[in-house]
């Protein structure tokens, strides 16, 4: 049997034509997409029976990742050595991250408007692009814009100072615009997949992740609803992190809590967003044109571990 990347649908025990064209006017593409799906999900879009449901399922995760799963520790670390990071090529940011952003896993650069989150996320569009050696993985970006934000001109503008051909810099990165919380859903669960699958898509941001769901789920009496949708959405976001290898970027806006006579900022989403990110990251304003990221969560980052960056006309770069 070849490699996960080249098996059909039909590869998967107990699906036949039938079943996959079924799975495929669903906007399921192969075996490993099909893999991301729980039972009730499947159930929700296609009508099979649970115990199909589950058959077919437990036979796609077999087929995509083998039945032994179990690493012993060394085995483990040494496999994450071997990631690939994706540098900003902000030399203070890439050593607060450890080398680089790692693949499978989601990060959340929270802070007010102006503070660089978005400028942060258009330059690692374009050095994604870079080959292995410059600090890339000659990858594909996708950017869904929930604000608007995002800028041709500021994606040529970076490419230049990588010395890349701004046009071709521009064509490899896939914008996707969204209407409401719904749709962005249906685009991470199918069209995401898609385009990771089929055009070496590696990077995906999502700007903002909050916006939609505190625009539409307005008020305390949906305050539990919205934190379900975005919980899913987020767990969603990691089973293709883990199953596809890809860097994950989200940004956020920030609330105000009040701590005795004063008021703090925080990331909006609450615990949904503090439990599912990876790595969490606060961005602010410091003396003139100076910016601050620091670190406010990350299972592998010191706590409160900061670096100062500069926005150019070149992109974001070291003070």
């Amino acid at each position: 049997m070849g490699s996960s990347k080249d098996l059909d649908l039909e590869d998967v025990d107990g699906i036949g034509p039938k079943t996959a064209q079924l799975l495929q006017s669903k906007g399921i593409v192969s075996p490993r997409h099909l893999a991301l799906f729980t039972p009730e999900e499947l159930i929700d879009i296609t009508d099979m029976t649970p115990d199909r449901a589950e058959k077919i399922l437990r036979s796609a995760r077999e087929l995509v990742f083998g039945s032994k799963r179990a690493l012993k520790g060394t085995e483990f670390a040494k496999q994450f050595s071997e990631l690939p990071r994706l540098k900003t090529h902000v030399n203070s940011i890439d050593r607060l991250l450890g080398g680089g952003l790692e693949p499978k896993a989601i990060y959340e650069f929270a802070g007010e408007f102006g503070t660089g989150k978005t400028q942060l996320c258009h330059q690692l569009c374009v050095t994604v692009q870079l080959p292995r050696e410059k600090g890339g993985v000659s990858g594909i970006a996708v950017y869904v814009d929930t604000e608007e934000a995002f800028s041709p001109n500021r994606i040529e503008s970076i490419a230049k100072r990588f010395e890349l051909n701004p046009q071709q810099t521009l064509d490899n990165v896939y914008v996707i615009k969204v209407v409401n919380a719904a749709d962005l859903e249906d685009r991470i669960r199918f069209e995401l997949v898609k385009l990771i699958e089929h055009a070496n898509v590696k990077l995906i941001v999502i700007d903002s992740i909050i916006a939609l769901y505190r625009a539409e789920f307005k008020g305390r009496e949906k305050l539990a609803e919205r934190q379900q949708r975005l919980h899913y959405i987020l767990d969603w976001l990691m089973r293709i992190a883990k199953v596809y290898g890809v860097y994950i970027v989200l940004t956020n806006q920030v609330i105000d809590v009040p701590v005795g006579y004063i008021e703090m900022k925080k990331p909006a989403g609450g615990n949904v967003l503090a439990h599912t990110v990876t790595h969490r990251f606060f961005l602010r304003k410091s003396r003139e044109d100076i910016r601050v990221i620091e670190v406010l969560d990350s299972p592998r980052l010191p706590f409160k571990a900061s670096a100062m960056f500069r926005i150019t006309d070149r992109g974001v770069e070291d003070v």
